[in-house]
């Protein structure tokens, strides 16, 4: 089974909403969820083919000062097992 890559980045909190706004104008690039609430964490799984773009934005965000940093890590979902 492939799996997304796995990114987290500090978003400002007033910006939150602008970020996943905008994130959704562009189809199929990443799904994005908050992880921790209060520091203002999320987190995103971007397909492969959707690599360069998604960093392409965050460098972008970053200039805006939306996002302070992101990072990818390893997806969080590989060790999990899972029964359907």
């Amino acid at each position: 089974m492939d799996y997304c890559l796995y990114y987290q980045a500090y978003v400002k909190r007033e910006l939150c909403w602008f970020l996943v706004g905008v994130l959704r104008s562009y189809e199929h690039m990443a799904f994005d969820r908050t992880i921790d609430k209060q520091k203002s964490i999320f987190e995103f799984f971007v397909p492969q083919g959707m690599q360069e773009q998604f960093e392409e934005l965050m460098d972008r965000f970053l200039t805006m000062g939306i996002v302070t940093s992101y990072f990818q890590l390893e997806n969080r979902l590989k060790g999990l097992n899972q029964e359907v």
